[in-house]
């Protein structure tokens, strides 16, 4: 026997979640669909502030029948504001990965705590799995 899980309404959602940091990016999100990002290292500090590029992760989860599914990314937030999928430098790599392993806790916890809703791997998901290992 299965059952749907009940959600909260779309508004107390987009609240609890933008709580948790400056993580989500409300104009790319939706009802069921919620995209986060991190800009987690200049790329270079010379630019003018409104030129700058930033290496970092963008995460999206969405909705399914006990919760969410997520998948994310990597690579560099260009002076366009977009995220264009790039290796992230190894002098890098290790601010992006603890930016996102100190995001995916607190997000799986609000989901699970605050909602009883589950954070699962999506089927369309290419990095490794998040969460610890049991």
């Amino acid at each position: 026997m299965t059952t749907e899980k009940t959600f909260p309404p779309h508004g107390r959602l987009m609240t609890k979640l933008t709580a948790l940091g400056p993580y989500l990016r409300q104009p790319l999100s939706s009802e069921g669909h919620f995209f986060f990002d991190c800009l987690s290292s200049c790329v270079s500090a010379k630019k003018a502030p409104d030129e700058r590029e930033f290496w970092g992760w963008w995460f999206i989860i969405e909705a399914n029948d006990e919760g969410f599914d997520y998948h994310y990314g990597f690579g560099r937030y260009d002076g366009a504001g977009e995220w264009v999928k790039d290796p992230v430098p190894a002098k890098h790599e290790k601010a992006v990965q603890q930016t996102l392993e100190d995001f995916y806790p607190k997000l799986e916890g609000l989901l699970q705590k605050e909602f009883k809703l589950t954070l699962s791997p999506s089927k369309v998901l290419k990095e490794p799995e998040l969460g610890s290992v049991a």
